[in-house]
């Protein structure tokens, strides 16, 4: 069982595939989507959950999606013809950090994916090449909320707190417009509902033979954010614009 197929089974309950409940979701993309005739691309799309409900609230709104997973794609296509908006989305089978289009877009997402670019600012210089002239940006991405352990920066990488983060988007020429920090409930929901999907699947199919795997997998993870850094990681969205239009 490969990594995709795992955040395949693990995202199955929460197919946001990020800490944040629904109505976090509604807001953000009430703050980002600039117009109901908006052409949006989201770079790491996985299942193209953000895209599909952008979709369903404008209808002359164009999508476009990302990823490296074909099984996501796949499953994007489905839901996105049983909502009837499959006419709308067209989606790519490939590297978001080298994905080219002949145009730009109004809104760029990627919430959750920085780590496609190694990193935020990494991420934000590629979404600065996809936009239209007064296009929006709404990305995600993982903070420290106090100081990590080492296992925390080992697990999740080089991250920087709140305010650090904040200065170094700014500096780099961008103003935020809207924002979210997910809530205590939202990590933790999001961590019980990777875990459990997972460990779910495993114990519905005993004898697949990625049972133990899908377990063991369910179980390291769960034991790395209760012991690691569930108490020191926070998740922030940013729908920003750059400053100098």
């Amino acid at each position: 069982m490969d990594r995709q197929q795992i955040s395949r089974l693990a995202h199955a309950h929460h197919p946001i595939a990020a800490p944040l409940d629904d109505d976090s979701v509604r807001r953000l993309l009430a703050h980002a989507v600039p117009g109901d005739g908006a052409r949006v691309l989201d770079l790491g799309c996985g299942g193209a959950e953000w895209l599909l409900r952008a979709l369903t609230g404008h209808p002359r709104l164009t999508a476009e999606g990302v990823d490296v997973s074909a099984s996501a794609l796949d499953h994007a296509r489905g839901a996105a013809a049983r909502l009837g908006v499959a006419d709308r989305l067209t989606l790519h089978h490939e590297d978001a950090a080298r994905f080219a289009a002949p145009h730009g877009f109004d809104l760029v997402l990627c919430v959750g994916s920085t780590h496609a670019f190694g990193g935020l600012p990494a991420t934000l210089a590629a979404a600065r090449e996809h936009l239209a002239p007064g296009g929006r940006v709404l990305v995600g991405d993982g903070f420290w909320e106090r100081e990590p352990s080492p296992e925390a920066v080992e697990s999740l990488g080089d991250l920087d707190d709140l305010p650090t983060t904040l200065d170094r988007v700014v500096a780099d020429g961008w103003t935020p417009v809207g924002g979210h920090i997910s809530t205590r409930r939202e990590l933790d929901d999001y961590e019980w509902a990777w875990t459990g999907a997972l460990a779910a699947w495993a114990l519905d199919h005993p004898a697949d033979p990625d049972r133990a795997q899908a377990l063991e997998t369910a179980i390291a993870h769960r034991d790395g954010w209760r012991r690691g850094y569930r108490d020191c990681l926070g998740f922030l969205c940013l729908a920003l614009r750059p400053t100098d239009t």
